[in-house]
């Protein structure tokens, strides 16, 4: 989940923003309309110089963006409408929506208050997983064991690897490389297996990010209510579909309709892959998506909404 690419593009909106340049931001959220994609939004991180920071925005940054969006003519729309908005070409003028990934209690705490000061909808996607622990915010279970070690040993098949993490440096490049044995050298299925060996093994509670971070169903049922907000799916176990089977896959963003159907007491309509990169979601899953019955499907690609795109719903 270490991505500088994101971090320099919501520096450019700051700057932008704060500097009088806000035209500068438009390559950002030019076109007919645009998805802002948030994970988390809080004023207070548990680790500010958290490898996983670029999850997160502050509450008064959300504030400004929006307020010089509406400024330029954005009108900020729900998820529904943005759909109808893309078939029609954009011809209802500018437009944005608003979206977050995993359930993030700041989502409620933080976010939704400047939400209604400007009237934006959001849409929350909600892996039940992460909410039941079937799945887990791996990213930050891996940080919390690079933090609490000088040097820590990962079990493979072809022999354990000894991994430095004495100084922030190689707890950077630790914190890469188990990055890439979960999402690349391991079957997608043996993730949360691996994970919570390595965690126990050294110590660290895998629950806890989740359960310090996430919304409880309990939270989730309260913000679904509120009329602002729509809830989205996000697989059942924030599974990487592109490394599963077919069936699997098929089974992760379809039977999720239900089970959230069945929490909620309403079937969601939208959905947003996980990671939502190019190694994460291709053709075929594109194709799950719209089988599956959503009306729209969001990845994590940059860029903007324009006309063509009505044929591209998911």
């Amino acid at each position: 989940m270490i991505d500088g690419g994101e971090a320099i593009r919501k520096l450019a909106l700051n700057v932008a923003r704060y500097t009088g340049l806000a035209p500068l931001a438009k390559p950002f959220i030019g076109g007919i309309g645009a998805i802002l994609m948030l994970h988390r939004v809080t004023a207070t991180p548990e680790k500010p110089d958290s490898v996983n920071r670029h999850l997160n925005i502050a509450p008064g940054f959300l504030d400004a963006m929006i307020a010089d969006m509406k400024a330029h003519g954005y009108a900020f729309v729900s998820m529904d409408e943005a759909v109808e908005r893309i078939k029609a070409g954009g011809k209802g003028g500018q437009f944005a929506t608003i979206t977050a990934d995993d359930a993030y209690r700041d989502n409620m705490v933080e976010a939704l208050p400047v939400l209604e000061k400007h009237g934006a909808p959001i849409t929350i996607y909600v892996a039940p997983g992460l909410i039941n622990g079937t799945a887990d915010l791996w990213w930050d279970v891996v940080e919390d064991i690079v933090n609490a070690r000088d040097t820590l040993t990962l079990t493979r098949p072809n022999g354990p690897l000894a991994i430095d993490c004495s100084t922030p440096a190689k707890k950077l490049q630790a914190n890469a490389r188990l990055h890439a044995y979960l999402t690349s050298e391991i079957r997608e299925e043996d993730l949360q297996a691996v994970l919570r060996d390595l965690a126990r093994a050294n110590g660290i509670d895998a629950d806890g990010p989740r359960l310090r971070t996430l919304m409880s169903w309990d939270e989730i049922r309260r913000i679904a209510a509120h009329p602002l907000v729509t809830i989205g799916a996000h697989t059942i176990n924030h599974s990487n579909l592109k490394r599963l089977s077919e069936a699997d896959a098929r089974h992760e963003v379809g039977a999720v309709r239900a089970m959230l159907q069945a929490e909620l007491g309403e079937m969601p309509r939208h959905f947003a892959y996980p990671y939502g990169y190019a190694s994460a979601v291709g053709c075929r899953e594109v194709g799950f998506a719209r089988d599956a019955g959503y009306i729209s499907a969001v990845t994590t690609r940059h860029g903007v909404l324009r006309a063509e795109h009505a044929g591209f719903l998911h």
